[in-house]
Formats: C-alpha cells, sequence, structure tokens
C-alpha cells in the first residue's frame, strides 16, 4: 500500500488523538492523580465572605500583627505581647491545596505568646495556613503561604 501525504496526516492525527486519550484516561482512573475540588461544599462556603472578609479586615488593622513563620521546629505562630494567652481562642487550619489528606486543624493554646506545630506533622511543599481565632470578643482570620523544605 502507497502511502501518499493525505494519509499520512489521517495516520498522524489517528495517533496523536490515540496519544491525548491514552493521557486523559491514565490521570482519571489513576489514584495517585487526585483531582478533588479545592474546597468542600464550595458554594455554601462562598456565601460567607462577606463575613471572612470582615474578619480579615480586623487582622489587617491591628496596629501589632501574628505572625506566622516557619523554621526548623515546625510552624510558628507569635501573638505580640499586647495580647493575654488566656484571652486568645481559635484554631489554626493548615491546608494542603495538593491533597486533603493531609490537612489538618490545631487548636490555639499560647505558650509564651506562641505555638509552634511540630514540623513533623507536614510534608514537603506547599501550605496554606489559615489562623481563625478572636480576642475579647472580636473575630480575626490570618492568611500566609508557607513552604516546607
Amino acid at each position: 500500500m502507497k502511502i501518499n501525504w493525505g494519509n499520512g496526516i489521517v495516520i498522524a492525527f489517528a495517533l496523536f488523538m490515540t496519544f491525548i486519550l491514552y493521557f486523559v484516561f491514565e490521570v482519571q482512573s489513576n489514584s495517585k492523580y487526585d483531582n478533588d475540588l479545592v474546597v468542600e461544599e464550595y458554594y455554601k462556603h462562598d456565601s460567607h465572605f462577606q463575613e471572612e472578609m470582615a474578619r480579615v479586615q480586623n487582622a489587617h488593622d491591628l496596629q501589632q500583627k501574628p505572625s506566622i513563620t516557619y523554621s526548623k521546629e515546625g510552624v510558628k505562630v507569635t501573638f505580640p505581647n499586647i495580647f493575654e494567652n488566656d484571652k486568645v481562642k481559635g484554631n489554626v487550619l493548615l491546608y494542603r491545596p495538593s491533597n486533603k489528606k493531609f490537612d489538618f486543624n490545631t487548636k490555639i493554646t499560647l505558650v509564651n505568646s506562641s505555638l509552634v506545630i511540630p514540623q513533623k506533622k507536614m510534608i514537603k511543599g506547599r501550605w496554606d495556613v489559615n489562623m481563625e481565632w478572636q480576642y475579647e470578643g472580636k473575630k480575626y482570620l490570618t492568611k500566609e503561604v508557607i513552604y516546607v523544605n
């Protein structure tokens, strides 16, 4: 059989489509490629957006803000000395955008104005840290992105 340029284009197109379909099938069927939603109950979460922005603004308006840093020990949340340890309530959500299986919450219990989340609880990569807290009845939300080495 003689292959002319028309048949060559059809064969090349068919091979390319097969190649693409193979990768689509591989990604959809392999559990290694988890394609979950970023946030469960997206619309429910979105309906509280204005409240969230008010808490972010409250945190932004503070003269002295808490800091979230990463060191060899783990994630360290440090509050300024103007905050009394026992009056700060809330929790810290460490959120892994690439895999929700690694997400976890930690209740804020300050020791010397700090909270340390051990590094052994985390794997390497990007983590979004969302700290929802309140002090003397006022609600705050602090967001940071950290990279664990």
